[in-house]
């Protein structure tokens, strides 16, 4: 073990942890350094202080408010830039030029949320435990070890001249608004850290500080590896049949693929053809024993210590489609996108319109939609030309590697060869730094340092394989240490903010697929449409090759070649794409991207399909009218679409909940509830109060006892297409509790327990009358900060917080409000903001955003789209300068210095 800190070292309490593993980092953060809390007395007092000052006046908490009107100089500005901001404080920006347009985007950025992009830049660069303490330090390493800064820096040589002009205008206009602006004039919560005596003043903004946000976003959106840890962790516990079971294979035969016609044709995807290659064959992974498994489990636990910034767990996807204008009411194509995200405050995205006053060479940009708050452009949106949205593509991109170490050394090819290695400092708030020692093989850099748990996982899986030395068996030599090292696509050095800023130029299909063909990771499924009429969809990112078809499923030894990945990605012409498709639409919704006939192995952890089946199902329905013609698709009802909030999994289960016969017949209410229910998830139904609160003590009864704490079931996805076929058994082995000796339950004790249990539960959460039963009373969506707002201290808590949304929909539905079912029914994941663009008149389109523009607590923008938005609203989408001034509350005016 390298890392000197204590936080390492010791093992993680089972008792305290859950499918998350150890509590997520974020929870365990507290305001003080440890050093600093002199004790809990003090620090309430300083809050009640704190918050004593905001009650007797506003000026501490409006200190860091943006200035919307007026006129503001802007250092570097070549000339006037304007800032028109709607009701909801949505900025659109007007400049002459690209350093112009992107040193004001900078400015507005840091306006509104510069605290929340410095805390991006503080994780990505592992130096959280600067602002945080010693809390920290765990997040830092693993963050630290696997290099995203150094591979930011790496990257920035790698990028297009007119990149690298915007990245450097946009950090001098987020060090415009920090120059000589005092700490609390910047947010709240440098006041409260201020107050709790941090010494701290934030450094200038760089260009790698925008690069490196992009590695986060990757690392959430990497694709299957906690799947294919659970997998082993569950083989571990028991057996690979009954596993099989809870991982059942993905039904292409049921489903719909996003692209349905093409194939591969010498290494190129043509779209018309018919015939393909042959998928790769797939060779076993390395060591699939039991202690390996388990061992996998603690690596796991590790890993989801890492922040998560976007989300994590089943629920996290995405919709979208797009129609084509043979099928709209408007004859133009209609393109709708809703990304299922981690819930936070503030939100992920921020809406914003950039706009060249003259596009041409000089200032080629004119687009609006919803940006991350540290990086230039606009992530997802559309611009005079074409439109776009994204889902996770979710391929595999991530292997785990045995490696055998002898001293500074490790084995490949029958040969020792010179570890990498680098030593790093983690500087900790009110502590002693912290001293880490990377090492790195060929395939990457080795996590098993930064956690003891999983240290001897390779010693295991060697042993239990019977590799020696040279891989040909005999067991493992003495003096040979086994470490896992990870490799990762995000790792190597890409062009991805390219991309961005390509496809917010890009005119046609062609500049769409040679901007996206930058987009290196995370990979993504995008969908297109174009002014011209056109739709299509192209899948991006590096995707590795496997040498011998190697599927990654487990972690490969590390000194074998033939486990290796080629060094070659999958080749973006031979990825799936499609143009003007038959059919008329295409869906989106993380299920496969073709059939088994594709020849490369993009992954095999899809979503089940049952929300592209959905929307699909919504689609044709009012396409086949019954009129001779067919029908059409406007704009409001594929907005319908994106709120669907029908449960996929209650047609299979209900059924059998009232087949179940109940002492006196139907129990107070509960089955009548499901006997006449639609299957339909509104916040004020009671019957779908009633059933999931059925189907959450249905998971606990039927694998508590069967599988570890870290495995118990969420709910979602994975586990609606799991259960029809334990459904349809009724001694299934899942029935029975191992608890009860010599009592054997089948499939009804267990559904009737649960009917009675839930009405127990719905008694004591809200009452005995069936009358007054909700779902959105349990369903409640909870904004929190992932930094202050979850510091232990509730008067501060309160300050950053909001919350006590009552909400519908539900995990594995189109509206994907996702709850833990191992935890609660609070939402953990929710569309993170929705958008519809209408080709036809761009200033028609719609969109809305989960949280507002501002990042600032108590602003009046601060939450203000989330009542419409769970209620199913949208927001009008201004585009045209003549929309933006109609819709315009506020003007800034960004100026150059006198005398410039």
């Amino acid at each position: 073990m390298t890392v000197t800190s204590p936080q390492l070292d010791e093992p993680a309490d089972p008792s305290t942890s859950r499918r998350r593993w150890p509590p997520l980092w974020w929870r365990r953060f507290r305001l003080l350094p440890r050093t600093l809390r002199v004790s809990t007395y003090v620090v309430v007092a300083i809050v009640l202080v704190l918050v004593a000052s905001l009650l007797v006046g506003v000026v501490v908490v409006r200190r860091s408010f943006p200035q919307t009107t007026g006129e503001v100089e802007v250092a570097g500005l070549s000339g006037e830039v304007e800032v028109v901001r709607d009701e909801h404080g949505i900025p659109q920006v007007y400049a002459d030029t690209t350093e112009d347009l992107m040193r004001a985007q900078g400015f507005v950025h840091a306006q509104e949320r510069f605290f929340e992009m410095d805390v991006r830049r503080h994780a990505t660069a592992g130096r959280l435990a600067e602002l945080f303490g010693a809390d920290a330090v765990e997040t830092d390493a693993y963050v630290r070890t696997m290099g995203w800064r150094r591979v930011a820096e790496a990257e920035l040589p790698l990028l297009d001249p007119d990149t690298r002009v915007a990245l450097d205008a946009y950090a001098a206009g987020v060090n415009a608004y920090l120059d000589d602006r005092a700490l609390g004039a910047i947010a709240l919560e440098y006041a409260v850290l201020d107050v709790g005596g941090l010494d701290y003043q934030p450094e200038p903004w760089t260009a790698v500080d925008s690069l490196a946000w992009l590695k986060a976003m990757a690392w959430d959106l990497r694709g299957n590896m906690t799947e294919e840890i659970e997998r082993a962790l569950a083989t571990a516990a028991v057996g690979e049949e009954r596993t099989a079971a809870l991982f059942p294979p993905y039904p292409y035969a049921e489903h719909d693929p996003i692209v349905k016609q093409g194939a591969v044709v010498d290494g190129v995807f043509e779209q018309d053809a018919t015939t393909g290659g042959t998928r790769n064959p797939v060779r076993p992974p390395f060591g699939r024993g039991g202690q390996v498994a388990d061992r996998l489990g603690r690596l796991a636990a590790g890993l989801d210590r890492m922040p998560a910034w976007l989300g994590r767990g089943d629920g996290l996807g995405s919709n979208s489609w797009v129609v084509s204008g043979e099928h709209t009411d408007t004859g133009a194509p209609l393109l709708a996108n809703d990304p299922h995200l981690g819930v936070s405050m503030p939100g992920v995205w921020m809406q914003v319109g950039l706009h060249c006053r003259t596009v041409g060479p000089a200032c080629p940009y004119d687009v609006a939609g919803f940006s991350f708050s540290g990086v230039p452009g606009v992530i997802i949106g559309h611009n005079a030309d074409i439109a776009w949205g994204f889902t996770n593509l979710g391929p595999d991109v991530t292997d785990l590697y045995v490696e055998q170490v002898v001293g500074d050394r490790w084995r490949y090819r029958g040969r020792l060869r010179e570890l990498e290695v680098r030593e790093e400092t983690i500087e900790v708030a009110g502590g002693d730094d912290v001293t880490l020692t990377v090492r790195s093989t060929r395939h990457g850099p080795i996590l098993s340092d930064v956690d003891d748990l999983v240290a001897d996982v390779g010693a295991v899986a060697a042993a239990e394989d019977g590799a020696g030395e040279d891989g040909a068996g005999g067991g493992a030599s003495g003096g040979t240490e086994y470490a896992v090292s990870l490799s990762w696509t995000a790792l190597t050095p890409a062009p991805t903010a390219d991309a961005i800023l390509g496809l917010n130029r890009a005119s046609d299909w062609d500049t769409f697929r040679t901007a996206v063909a930058d987009f290196a990771a995370p990979a993504q499924n995008i969908v297109y449409a174009d002014r011209e009429g056109h739709i299509g969809y192209q899948a991006p990112g590096r995707i590795p090759i496997r040498v011998s078809g190697n599927d990654g499923m487990l972690p490969s030894a590390g000194w074998r070649p033939e486990n290796d990945w080629t060094g070659e990605y999958v080749p973006f012409d031979g990825l799936p794409s499609v143009l003007d498709p038959a059919e008329g639409f295409v869906v989106t919704a993380n299920q496969a991207v073709t059939d088994r006939r594709y020849p490369y192995l993009l992954g095999n952890d899809w979503d089940p399909g049952d929300r592209s089946d959905r929307i699909r199902h919504l689609i044709e329905d009012q396409l086949d009218d019954g009129s001779e013609q067919g029908g059409t698709l406007s704009a409001e009802e594929l907005l319908d679409v994106q709120r669907d909030d029908r449960n996929p999994l209650a047609p299979v289960l209900v059924p059998h909940l009232l087949d179940v016969v109940l002492d006196g017949g139907y129990d107070d209410d509960g089955q009548r509830l499901l006997e006449t229910w639609d299957f339909d998830q509104p916040a004020d139904s009671a019957a779908a109060a009633y059933y999931n609160v059925v189907w959450r003590d249905l998971l606990a009864r039927t694998f508590h006892d069967e599988l570890p704490e870290e495995l118990w079931p969420d709910g979602g996805a994975r586990w609606m297409a799991a259960l029809p076929a334990i459904l349809a058994d009724a001694r299934n082995p899942w029935w029975d509790d191992l608890a009860t000796e010599g009592v054997v339950e089948t499939r009804d004790d267990v559904l009737r327990a649960a009917l009675l249990q839930a009405r127990d539960d719905l008694t004591s959460m809200i009452g005995p009358d069936p009358d007054d039963w909700t779902w959105g009373a349990l369903h409640r969506l909870e904004l929190r900060s992932s930094t202050l707002g979850e510091s232990g201290i509730g008067v501060v808590e309160r300050l950053f917080n909001r919350g006590g949304w009552e909400v519908g929909g539900g995990s594995s539905i189109v509206d994907a409000t996702g709850w833990d079912a191992a935890e609660g029914f609070e939402v953990v994941t929710a569309p993170s903001m929705r958008m519809l663009v209408d080709l036809a008149d761009l200033d028609a389109s719609r969109w809305i955003n989960l949280t507002g523009v501002s990042g600032h607590a108590f602003h009046p923008h601060q939450t203000d789209q989330t009542d419409l938005m769970v209620d199913g609203g949208t927001l009008p989408w201004a585009f045209s300068r003549d929309a933006v001034e109609a819709a315009g509350e506020d003007v800034l005016t960004l100026v150059p210095p006198s005398g410039e």
